[in-house]
């Protein structure tokens, strides 16, 4: 389980980045009107993380986003965590 200062860690790049990333209205030019996503990716001396932000005019897109990456995650665990 991750540790609670590690967590905290993550959770506070990922908003600094993310807010960068709203500030800067070049980040959504090109984009899609009806779907977009974001990616971002943070590491520390622990451990690697990635974040996906994904927007679709369609529910059924960010569900079968979310589908595949579980799909992914239970594949891909680690006998340890099983």
């Amino acid at each position: 389980m991750i540790e609670q200062t590690d967590a905290k860690k993550v959770v506070e790049v990922i908003g600094n980045n993310l807010i960068g990333v709203s500030h800067d209205s070049n980040s959504f030019q090109k984009l899609p009107d009806s779907f977009w996503g974001y990616f971002a990716r943070g590491h520390d001396t622990k451990g690697t993380f990635g974040v996906i932000v994904t927007y679709s005019e369609d529910g059924n897109d960010v569900d079968e986003l979310i589908k595949m990456y579980e799909e992914w995650a239970n594949k891909n665990k680690s006998k340890e965590s099983k």
